[in-house]
């Protein structure tokens, strides 16, 4: 291609300066002020966003997340083992329960059965025995049980403790008619206060995610009722020795 033939001709009569470009604001009404250049901005052209664009790419729009589950999964990794050693504690515990509630109850494994748990009772000096003696093995048993499956395990520990208590309780008082009170700890009966102490900590800590009580909030968060589960156990374990029996195991 030739560069002359992009020259005009000797007839073009046109103007050979640049064309004018026109006022932006030219085709505007009158009456309407134009963009200054300090006081208000141009309009910039306007793209809707995530329009066009592919999903996963960038401008599209995000998904949603529930912040609660991404804050139980977050809870649920902090707790690490904690849900699996509150399972052998608990378990544990339950069988040891009913196992004696078995001994008591059908004199299993060497257990002295109704007659002989009856008759302990009122050595020690529990009213109405005959009673007591269904009253505390069926609820021992009942307790483990539901120690075992994680169910209702706030209402099960507090029925234990409570039975453990008048247990420790009883000891102290066969100990004392015995004159070996002071040899009391140290005489095989610390077991007995240990499981005491068992006992108070699932109350508090909770049962674990590992049983039936796992959607309720006393396993993930125990606060109020473990409080409350505790002074209900303690509480009627005392109200049990006073009303029945009364002793003062150290008098």
């Amino acid at each position: 291609m030739d560069p002359e033939d992009d020259l005009p001709s000797a007839q073009y009569g046109g103007d050979f300066e640049t064309t004018a470009i026109p006022r932006y604001d030219s085709a505007k009404p009158a009456d309407q002020q134009p963009f200054a250049l300090l006081n208000d901005a141009e309009p910039l052209p306007y793209v809707q966003p995530g329009t066009g664009l592919a999903p996963g790419s960038y401008g599209s729009t995000a998904v949603p997340t529930e912040v609660g589950v991404l804050d139980e999964h977050r809870e649920r990794d902090r707790r690490g083992t904690q849900d699996l050693g509150l399972l052998v504690l608990r378990v544990a515990l339950g069988l040891l329960l009913v196992a004696h509630g078995l001994q008591k109850m059908f004199g299993i494994w060497g257990g002295s059965g109704l007659g002989g748990f009856r008759d302990y009772l009122a050595g020690v000096g529990f009213q109405y025995a005959d009673i007591l003696s269904y009253v505390a093995a069926g609820g021992q048993i009942v307790a483990g049980v539901l120690l075992v499956l994680g169910l209702f395990t706030p209402v099960a520990a507090a029925g234990a403790l409570a039975y453990l208590i008048n247990a420790v309780l009883a000891e102290a008082i066969d100990a004392h008619n015995e004159a070996r009170l002071s040899a009391f700890l140290t005489d095989g009966h610390e077991y007995e206060v240990i499981l005491v102490a068992v006992v108070a900590a699932i109350i508090l800590i909770g049962p674990g995610r590992y049983g039936l009580d796992a959607g309720r909030g006393w396993a993930r968060r125990p606060f109020l009722g473990s409080f409350a589960a505790l002074i209900l156990g303690v509480g009627a374990g005392v109200a049990i020795w006073v009303l029945l029996n009364g002793a003062n195991p150290l008098a």
